[in-house]
């Protein structure tokens, strides 16, 4: 993700790139739904700016992150969908389940990547609290939302 030296919101995709036919599946966790809705605003709007067609942005809900992959594989499987993003928020809690629920997302997204050829979007934050989410989910460290979804579009082209 981006740093203050690198922020892929700046991303140049070079020669003018057109993005109207492209279809995207979004999903997008529920749970923590304050952070999630905006990293999915974030992206939409990243989204639509650089040319994408809001007819061919899909979401799917999800309860959790832990369900993310899942519902990203099928996005992956379908013939007409280009470019997929996961979207989630997990915070650390008291016990080790962060830890086991952030890997598993990792993992699982990670072989849809590598088992389907197409682009799969790490769009998850994990944080310490939930005010370093709201940070990165609009606030003063930009969107997570709006960097995932111009990640995935340099993915395609």
């Amino acid at each position: 993700m981006a740093n203050y030296q690198n922020n892929p919101t700046d991303y140049s995709f070079g020669n003018p790139s057109d993005f109207t036919n492209i279809k995207i599946g979004i999903c997008v966790s529920k749970w923590n739904s304050e952070v999630t809705e905006s990293l999915y605003e974030g992206a939409v709007q990243a989204l639509l700016k650089k040319g994408c067609s809001s007819g061919n942005i899909v979401r799917s809900n999800v309860p959790g992150s832990f369900e993310l992959p899942l519902a990203c594989q099928r996005f992956a499987k379908r013939e007409d969908i280009d470019l997929v993003i996961a979207l989630g928020c997990v915070i650390q809690g008291e016990t080790p389940h962060f830890t086991f629920i952030c890997d598993a997302v990792a993992n699982g997204i990670t072989r849809i990547n590598l088992d389907t050829g197409k682009p799969v979007i790490f769009g998850v934050l994990t944080t310490n609290t939930h005010q370093q989410a709201l940070d990165r989910a609009g606030g003063k460290h930009g969107n997570k939302g709006e960097e995932a979804a111009l990640s995935g579009l340099k993915m395609l082209v």
